[in-house]
């Protein structure tokens, strides 16, 4: 089976491409290096899409949102319509249903993004929708992701392995949150199985069970095997939710998928539990 991947070269581009090269013939193609009009499609069984602009701390435009993650993903999908490719499958977010929340989001959850990241990604899930025709063998699969972890992960899981690494005393005991989460591994897995059996709609990506962010730090530090204490400091969550509302919500908040109906649909199992995952991600890291 012929496979074109964009993003190749990012964190879940690369796993998989090193993952499962050896059972799909993989092409690559990149926005930045290379032009969509001389892309050639033909002979292609699916389009792989994860080339995206990515959730900006610092905060990106409107118009720079809707230029990468709408316009140019309408344009491959056209194109790959308009070549005979039969599945194409659009790497999205759990960001499409809004910020963290007590309850659980599903598949079949409303949709009320916050930011103009999920707006964007909502607005080509939508506009992806429409392009797809069973009729004409052209079916679209939309995978929504929580935080993916795994070896090469950036960003907050990245600093708390750094914090724990560095501070053995840690003012985050007690946390019980609840936030999903979905080793990079088991999310591959997902994006195998839905393209051997050629499945669409949207789907949703999760570990088997959520973790608080005490019992994140604690699993983290017990793969590096590291001694660490977390406390309970008064007044500490209030001061830094004043003083820091975004870090203060990554840390404290919830935000719980229940994907049921994608593991039924796909008669699902994740090869890796969060612990695993937790674990094959630091023994990396660590080399």
């Amino acid at each position: 089976m012929k496979i074109i991947i964009t993003g190749a070269n990012g964190f879940v581009g690369s796993y998989f491409v090193e993952k499962y090269s050896s059972k799909y013939e993989i092409k690559t193609f990149s926005f930045r290096k290379d032009d969509i009009n001389t892309l050639d499609c033909s002979g292609v069984d699916v389009v792989f899409h994860l080339s995206a602009l990515v959730h900006q701390m610092g905060g990106a435009s409107e118009q720079e949102y809707e230029r990468v993650n709408v316009t140019q993903t309408l344009e491959l999908a056209k194109k790959a319509k308009e070549s005979g490719v039969k599945h194409f499958v659009f790497m999205s977010t759990v960001k499409v249903y809004g910020e963290e929340t007590d309850s659980k989001y599903t598949e079949n959850s409303e949709c009320h993004p916050d930011d103009e990241y999920g707006k964007s990604k909502l607005k080509a899930e939508n506009e992806l929708l429409e392009l797809s025709d069973e009729g004409l063998g052209f079916r679209v699969s939309i995978i929504r992701t929580p935080i993916i972890y795994g070896y090469g992960v950036k960003a907050n899981i990245k600093s708390l392995v750094n914090l724990v690494n560095k501070v053995p005393v840690l003012p985050f005991g007690g946390i019980e949150n609840r936030r999903s989460m979905v080793y990079i591994g088991n999310l591959c897995h997902l994006v195998d199985v839905l393209i051997s059996q050629q499945k669409s709609g949207v789907f949703l990506a999760s570990d088997d069970e959520p973790l608080s962010t005490s019992k994140l730090i604690e699993l983290i530090a017990k793969n590096l095997h590291k001694k660490i204490y977390l406390i309970k400091i008064p007044f500490f969550q209030t001061l830094l939710k004043m003083l820091k509302p975004s870090f203060h919500k990554r840390l404290y908040g919830s935000l719980e998928v229940d994907n049921t109906i994608t593991k039924e649909r796909l008669n699902l199992k994740n090869p890796y539990s969060v612990e695993n995952g937790i674990s094959l991600m630091l023994k990396d890291i660590s080399g």
